[in-house]
Protein backbone atom coordinates (compact mmCIF):
# COMPACT_ATOMS: atom_id res chain seq x y z
CA UNK A 1 0.00 0.00 0.00
CA UNK A 2 1.21 3.20 -1.25
CA UNK A 3 1.78 6.15 1.33
CA UNK A 4 0.38 9.55 1.06
CA UNK A 5 3.67 11.12 0.28
CA UNK A 6 4.47 8.30 -2.37
CA UNK A 7 1.48 9.30 -4.32
CA UNK A 8 1.62 13.21 -4.16
CA UNK A 9 5.56 12.32 -5.48
CA UNK A 10 3.80 10.99 -8.61
CA UNK A 11 2.86 14.42 -9.64
CA UNK A 12 4.58 16.69 -7.27
CA UNK A 13 8.27 17.42 -7.38
CA UNK A 14 9.76 15.79 -4.56
CA UNK A 15 11.54 18.78 -2.97
CA UNK A 16 7.90 20.38 -2.58
CA UNK A 17 6.51 17.15 -0.86
CA UNK A 18 6.78 17.93 3.05
CA UNK A 19 6.14 15.09 5.59
CA UNK A 20 5.00 16.37 9.19
CA UNK A 21 3.62 14.98 12.27
CA UNK A 22 -0.61 15.12 12.50
CA UNK A 23 -0.43 18.42 14.47
CA UNK A 24 1.66 20.06 12.17
CA UNK A 25 -0.30 19.44 9.42
CA UNK A 26 -3.35 20.16 10.67
CA UNK A 27 -2.47 23.46 12.22
CA UNK A 28 -1.03 24.51 8.94
CA UNK A 29 -4.08 24.35 6.73
CA UNK A 30 -6.04 26.03 9.71
CA UNK A 31 -3.27 28.86 10.10
CA UNK A 32 -2.93 29.03 6.45
CA UNK A 33 -6.86 30.26 6.17
CA UNK A 34 -6.78 32.05 9.13
CA UNK A 35 -3.59 34.29 8.35
CA UNK A 36 -5.43 34.80 4.61
CA UNK A 37 -8.65 35.52 6.26
CA UNK A 38 -6.96 38.14 8.42
CA UNK A 39 -5.06 40.00 5.94
CA UNK A 40 -8.75 40.30 4.27
CA UNK A 41 -10.25 41.96 7.72
CA UNK A 42 -6.77 43.68 8.32
CA UNK A 43 -7.44 45.74 5.03
CA UNK A 44 -11.02 46.64 5.80
CA UNK A 45 -10.20 48.02 8.98
CA UNK A 46 -7.64 50.10 7.10
CA UNK A 47 -10.57 51.01 4.93
CA UNK A 48 -12.33 52.32 8.11
CA UNK A 49 -9.41 54.77 9.33
CA UNK A 50 -8.96 55.48 5.55
CA UNK A 51 -12.63 56.72 5.76
CA UNK A 52 -11.91 58.54 9.31
CA UNK A 53 -8.62 60.52 7.98
CA UNK A 54 -9.51 61.11 4.18
CA UNK A 55 -6.81 58.76 2.54
CA UNK A 56 -7.50 56.49 -0.07
CA UNK A 57 -7.27 53.16 0.72
CA UNK A 58 -6.85 51.69 -2.58
CA UNK A 59 -3.66 53.65 -2.29
CA UNK A 60 -2.51 52.68 0.86
CA UNK A 61 -2.87 49.29 -0.15
CA UNK A 62 -1.01 49.80 -3.37
CA UNK A 63 1.75 51.63 -1.36
CA UNK A 64 1.70 48.77 1.70
CA UNK A 65 1.59 45.77 -1.30
CA UNK A 66 5.10 47.09 -2.45
CA UNK A 67 6.82 46.05 0.22
CA UNK A 68 8.41 43.28 -0.50
CA UNK A 69 7.74 41.71 3.11
CA UNK A 70 3.97 41.89 2.46
CA UNK A 71 3.25 41.68 -1.11
CA UNK A 72 -0.08 42.88 -2.72
CA UNK A 73 -2.25 39.50 -2.48
CA UNK A 74 -5.43 39.66 -0.21
CA UNK A 75 -5.34 43.53 0.56
CA UNK A 76 -8.10 44.63 -1.75
CA UNK A 77 -11.00 46.29 0.68
CA UNK A 78 -14.37 44.64 0.06
CA UNK A 79 -17.50 43.85 1.94
CA UNK A 80 -15.86 41.08 3.35
CA UNK A 81 -15.21 37.11 2.73
CA UNK A 82 -17.16 33.86 2.36
CA UNK A 83 -16.81 30.36 1.36
CA UNK A 84 -16.56 27.34 2.84
CA UNK A 85 -13.14 27.87 4.30
CA UNK A 86 -12.00 30.91 5.97
CA UNK A 87 -14.27 31.47 8.70
CA UNK A 88 -14.56 27.65 9.53
CA UNK A 89 -11.13 26.95 9.63
CA UNK A 90 -11.27 30.52 11.43
CA UNK A 91 -13.77 28.45 14.20
CA UNK A 92 -11.70 25.41 14.57
CA UNK A 93 -8.77 26.96 15.73
CA UNK A 94 -10.26 28.75 17.61
CA UNK A 95 -12.04 25.45 19.35
CA UNK A 96 -8.24 24.67 19.55
CA UNK A 97 -7.32 27.48 21.57
CA UNK A 98 -9.95 27.32 24.34
CA UNK A 99 -9.84 23.79 24.58
CA UNK A 100 -5.74 24.08 25.30
CA UNK A 101 -6.71 27.50 27.93
CA UNK A 102 -5.26 30.13 25.25
CA UNK A 103 -8.27 32.08 26.01
CA UNK A 104 -6.19 35.64 24.51
CA UNK A 105 -5.04 33.77 21.36
CA UNK A 106 -8.63 32.61 20.77
CA UNK A 107 -9.74 36.24 21.49
CA UNK A 108 -7.38 37.47 18.94
CA UNK A 109 -8.42 34.75 16.28
CA UNK A 110 -12.05 35.68 17.00
CA UNK A 111 -11.94 39.38 15.98
CA UNK A 112 -10.87 38.49 12.64
CA UNK A 113 -14.37 36.85 12.09
CA UNK A 114 -16.05 40.11 14.01
CA UNK A 115 -14.29 42.49 11.66
CA UNK A 116 -15.85 40.62 9.01
CA UNK A 117 -18.93 40.10 10.08
CA UNK A 118 -18.87 43.94 11.06
CA UNK A 119 -17.48 44.46 7.27
CA UNK A 120 -21.07 43.24 6.02
CA UNK A 121 -22.89 45.32 8.32
CA UNK A 122 -21.28 48.44 7.56
CA UNK A 123 -22.02 48.28 3.98
CA UNK A 124 -25.92 47.61 4.46
CA UNK A 125 -26.19 50.61 6.80
CA UNK A 126 -24.31 52.83 3.96
CA UNK A 127 -26.54 51.41 1.11
CA UNK A 128 -29.60 52.12 3.84
CA UNK A 129 -28.12 55.71 5.16
CA UNK A 130 -26.94 56.94 1.56
CA UNK A 131 -30.82 56.67 0.23
CA UNK A 132 -32.29 58.68 2.56
CA UNK A 133 -31.93 55.93 5.75
CA UNK A 134 -35.14 54.35 4.49
CA UNK A 135 -35.31 51.62 1.29
CA UNK A 136 -38.45 50.39 1.90
CA UNK A 137 -40.22 49.10 -0.89
CA UNK A 138 -37.44 50.22 -3.11
CA UNK A 139 -36.27 48.49 -5.54
CA UNK A 140 -32.11 47.48 -5.21
CA UNK A 141 -30.23 45.08 -7.65
CA UNK A 142 -27.67 43.00 -6.45
CA UNK A 143 -24.97 41.90 -8.91
CA UNK A 144 -23.57 38.95 -7.34
CA UNK A 145 -24.61 35.87 -5.75
CA UNK A 146 -22.05 33.42 -5.26
CA UNK A 147 -19.30 34.35 -2.56
CA UNK A 148 -16.37 34.57 -5.02
CA UNK A 149 -16.16 35.39 -8.96
CA UNK A 150 -16.15 31.97 -11.02
CA UNK A 151 -17.86 29.46 -8.72
CA UNK A 152 -21.79 29.27 -8.05
CA UNK A 153 -20.79 28.31 -4.13
CA UNK A 154 -23.26 30.61 -1.75
CA UNK A 155 -21.54 29.35 1.62
CA UNK A 156 -21.04 32.20 3.33
CA UNK A 157 -21.63 34.88 0.91
CA UNK A 158 -21.39 38.04 1.39
CA UNK A 159 -24.81 38.49 -0.61
CA UNK A 160 -26.81 36.36 1.31
CA UNK A 161 -26.11 38.89 5.02
CA UNK A 162 -26.45 42.37 2.95
CA UNK A 163 -29.39 40.74 1.14
CA UNK A 164 -30.89 40.06 4.96
CA UNK A 165 -29.95 43.11 5.85
CA UNK A 166 -32.56 45.22 3.32
CA UNK A 167 -34.83 42.35 3.79
CA UNK A 168 -35.32 43.68 7.31
CA UNK A 169 -36.08 46.97 6.13
CA UNK A 170 -38.64 45.50 2.99
CA UNK A 171 -36.32 46.65 0.27
CA UNK A 172 -37.35 44.90 -2.73
CA UNK A 173 -34.37 42.51 -3.88
CA UNK A 174 -33.76 41.74 -7.91
CA UNK A 175 -30.51 39.60 -7.80
CA UNK A 176 -28.55 38.39 -11.06
CA UNK A 177 -25.98 36.35 -10.66
CA UNK A 178 -24.31 34.48 -13.82
CA UNK A 179 -23.91 30.82 -11.89
CA UNK A 180 -26.25 30.55 -8.75
CA UNK A 181 -28.98 29.09 -9.42
CA UNK A 182 -33.00 30.43 -8.28
CA UNK A 183 -33.46 27.72 -5.71
CA UNK A 184 -30.39 27.95 -4.22
CA UNK A 185 -30.24 32.06 -3.56
CA UNK A 186 -33.81 31.40 -1.85
CA UNK A 187 -32.92 28.39 0.15
CA UNK A 188 -29.93 30.63 1.22
CA UNK A 189 -31.97 33.58 1.78
CA UNK A 190 -34.34 31.85 3.76
CA UNK A 191 -32.31 30.05 5.98
CA UNK A 192 -29.91 33.36 6.98
CA UNK A 193 -33.83 35.20 7.31
CA UNK A 194 -35.28 32.71 9.66
CA UNK A 195 -32.19 31.90 11.48
CA UNK A 196 -31.35 35.86 12.18
CA UNK A 197 -34.57 37.65 11.94
CA UNK A 198 -36.67 36.46 15.13
CA UNK A 199 -39.19 39.20 14.92
CA UNK A 200 -41.73 39.84 12.15
CA UNK A 201 -39.72 38.52 9.69
CA UNK A 202 -39.56 39.55 5.98
CA UNK A 203 -41.01 37.08 3.42
CA UNK A 204 -38.43 36.25 0.79
CA UNK A 205 -40.31 34.83 -1.54
CA UNK A 206 -42.89 38.50 -1.56
CA UNK A 207 -39.40 40.72 -1.64
CA UNK A 208 -37.29 38.92 -3.83
CA UNK A 209 -36.71 38.61 -7.56
CA UNK A 210 -34.29 36.54 -9.05
CA UNK A 211 -33.18 37.60 -12.92
CA UNK A 212 -31.22 36.13 -15.55
CA UNK A 213 -30.11 39.42 -17.23
CA UNK A 214 -28.49 42.34 -15.26
CA UNK A 215 -29.81 44.57 -17.09
CA UNK A 216 -33.56 43.86 -16.38
CA UNK A 217 -32.35 43.51 -12.77
CA UNK A 218 -31.35 47.17 -13.20
CA UNK A 219 -34.79 48.19 -14.50
CA UNK A 220 -36.65 50.63 -12.57
CA UNK A 221 -34.18 49.75 -9.71
CA UNK A 222 -33.21 52.81 -6.84
CA UNK A 223 -29.68 51.72 -6.75
CA UNK A 224 -27.23 48.72 -7.83
CA UNK A 225 -25.18 47.03 -5.45
CA UNK A 226 -22.12 45.13 -6.55
CA UNK A 227 -21.24 42.25 -4.13
CA UNK A 228 -19.66 39.54 -6.08
CA UNK A 229 -16.29 40.74 -8.02
CA UNK A 230 -17.21 39.17 -10.93
CA UNK A 231 -14.83 40.42 -14.66
CA UNK A 232 -18.58 40.50 -16.84
CA UNK A 233 -19.54 43.41 -13.81
CA UNK A 234 -16.56 45.75 -15.22
CA UNK A 235 -18.10 45.69 -18.84
CA UNK A 236 -21.48 46.79 -18.73
CA UNK A 237 -23.18 49.53 -20.05
CA UNK A 238 -24.20 51.72 -16.89
CA UNK A 239 -25.38 54.76 -18.82
CA UNK A 240 -28.08 52.26 -19.91
CA UNK A 241 -28.61 51.17 -16.76
CA UNK A 242 -28.77 54.39 -15.45
CA UNK A 243 -31.34 55.25 -17.98
CA UNK A 244 -33.73 52.75 -17.21
CA UNK A 245 -33.50 53.31 -13.16
CA UNK A 246 -35.38 55.66 -10.82
CA UNK A 247 -33.97 58.80 -9.48
CA UNK A 248 -32.09 59.49 -7.38
CA UNK A 249 -30.31 56.36 -8.87
CA UNK A 250 -26.79 55.20 -6.73
CA UNK A 251 -24.63 52.30 -7.26
CA UNK A 252 -22.85 50.75 -4.01
CA UNK A 253 -19.42 48.91 -5.36
CA UNK A 254 -18.83 46.62 -2.30
CA UNK A 255 -15.47 45.42 -4.26
CA UNK A 256 -14.03 48.24 -6.21
CA UNK A 257 -14.46 46.68 -9.42
CA UNK A 258 -15.81 49.95 -11.27
CA UNK A 259 -13.79 52.89 -12.23
CA UNK A 260 -14.69 56.06 -11.01
CA UNK A 261 -12.86 58.29 -14.10
CA UNK A 262 -14.57 56.46 -17.23
CA UNK A 263 -17.79 55.96 -14.42
CA UNK A 264 -17.50 60.13 -14.66
CA UNK A 265 -16.81 60.56 -18.10
CA UNK A 266 -19.96 58.68 -18.83
CA UNK A 267 -22.87 61.32 -17.41
CA UNK A 268 -23.29 64.96 -17.87
CA UNK A 269 -25.39 67.30 -16.66
CA UNK A 270 -25.56 66.21 -13.21
CA UNK A 271 -27.29 67.59 -10.70
CA UNK A 272 -24.19 67.41 -8.18
CA UNK A 273 -20.82 66.31 -8.60
CA UNK A 274 -20.42 62.78 -8.80
CA UNK A 275 -17.96 61.99 -6.38
CA UNK A 276 -16.19 58.99 -4.48
CA UNK A 277 -18.08 58.65 -1.22
CA UNK A 278 -15.85 56.94 1.06
CA UNK A 279 -14.10 53.24 -0.35
CA UNK A 280 -17.29 51.47 -0.46
CA UNK A 281 -19.49 53.12 -2.79
CA UNK A 282 -20.08 55.39 -5.78
CA UNK A 283 -23.47 57.30 -5.63
CA UNK A 284 -25.35 58.53 -9.09
CA UNK A 285 -26.92 61.50 -8.78
CA UNK A 286 -29.63 63.61 -11.16
CA UNK A 287 -31.03 63.84 -14.35
CA UNK A 288 -28.47 62.16 -17.39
Amino acid sequence: MWTACQVYKCWVPEERVKTTNVWSAELAKLIANAMLAQRVSSINTVAQICEATGADVGEVSMIVGMDSRIGPKFLQPSVGFGGSCFQKDILNLIYICQSKGLVEVAEYWNQVILINDLQRTRFSKTIISSMYNTVQRKKIAIFGFAFKKDTGDTRETASMYVGRDLLEERAELSIYDPEVSKEQMFQDLNECVEETIKENPPNVDDLVTFETDPYKAAEGAHAIVICTEWDEFKEYDYKRMYDSMLRPAFIFDGRRLLKKAELESSWRQLASPLTLCRWIFLPFWGPF
